[in-house]
């Protein structure tokens, strides 16, 4: 009865964090557009990070608020889990959504992508994300602080590069109406704030419940907390979000669908490891280097392709789904523990 009861709970903390991350990202929409900023910086930057919100809130209570073996496995699980997801599951999901609308895109395979953007975004992931899981090898944590700080110079170097493209929002980008002002085409900066401070509240309230229960409900299933946040977390908090994607792809908007994707990437594989690195002893098991190695690996094909043929196509897309179903049979095999 205690293990339904921490199960009712797990599936409740998700709904209050889903729900404050779509009241977040609306708000981070309306502020990327009150603010005028590109295309590319709106994808890979606003809509990225607020989708990644949720997922980073999981590991920074987890680590703070848990206890402190338990909340160090769940925080680091959480933190690896999200560039793994985003690597291979969500670029699987986005190639088979180019595949599904292939009769409306007349140069299918080839997908309309600002390779610049695409290159700019998976060569800053192949690089930090390599760095931040090295960094797991030093026997120094002074040392691994110095690594955390390069981080998120690192994505402070990013945002500069994104933020300084020419290329603005079309008046075709829709957004849904804000929540705090359903009616008004045009809310006010503050009003929008606002809004984004009342979700991030949501969040944080709703990742608490999820720490406690996934202890709770790793003891009882056997598998450890490492492994069951790496799944749930990013597949239940950030995946939903992601799935914004296939509408963009619906309406030929490639780059604005992986800019919110490879943008996520970006954020969670240097600010989100930083903090892991700084906050934690930062040792990896076997599975956690394991998870990094399959994410790095799906990444790199999709930036060759781009870097040497100067196009993408849904095909090497949906090899990720090939590294995600690989990690989970070794999961359920027991290969991983």
């Amino acid at each position: 009865m205690e293990q339904l009861w921490e199960l009712i709970l797990l599936v409740i903390s998700l709904v209050i964090i889903l729900f404050g991350a779509e009241v977040f990202t609306n708000g981070v929409e309306w502020l990327g557009k009150k603010l005028n900023l590109s295309e590319g910086a709106v994808g890979s930057i606003l809509a990225a990070v607020g989708t990644a919100l949720p997922e980073t809130m999981i590991p920074v209570i987890a680590i703070i608020f848990g206890g402190e073996a338990e909340g160090a496995h769940i925080g680091v699980g959480a933190i690896l889990g999200a560039p793994f997801m985003l690597s291979t599951l969500a670029m699987f999901i986005t190639g088979i959504a180019v595949v599904a609308n292939k009769r409306k895109r007349p140069e299918f395979p080839k997908m309309h992508v600002d390779t610049s953007v695409m290159t700019r975004d998976l060569g800053f992931f192949l690089i930090v994300y390599t760095v931040a899981i090295l960094a797991a090898f030093l026997g120094n944590h002074n040392l691994k602080l110095i690594v955390a700080a390069g981080l998120v110079i690192a994505y402070g170097v990013y945002v500069y590069q994104t933020l300084n493209e020419e290329e603005t929002i079309g008046e075709d980008h829709e957004l849904s109406p804000l929540f705090l002002a359903k009616k008004s085409k045009s809310p006010s900066l503050g009003i929008i704030l606002l809004q984004i401070a009342i979700a991030l509240g949501l969040i944080v309230f709703g990742a608490n419940i999820f720490v406690d229960s996934v202890e709770h409900l790793s003891k009882f299933l056997g598998i450890p907390t490492f492994v069951l946040a790496l799944i749930i977390a990013p597949v239940a908090t950030e995946l939903p979000e992601k799935f914004n994607s296939i509408i963009w792809i619906g309406k030929g908007k490639d780059t604005l669908a992986l800019g919110n994707i490879t943008g996520a990437m970006v954020f969670q594989s240097s600010v989100i490891p930083a903090l892991g690195i700084a906050l934690t002893p930062w040792n990896l098991t076997l599975g956690a280097t394991l998870s990094a190695v399959l994410a790095l690996a799906s990444a790199l094909l999709v930036y060759w392709q781009i870097r040497v043929k100067k196009y993408l196509t849904p095909n090497i897309l949906m090899v990720g789904g090939a590294f995600y179903a690989v990690f989970i049979v070794l999961v359920l095999t027991k290969v991983i523990h």
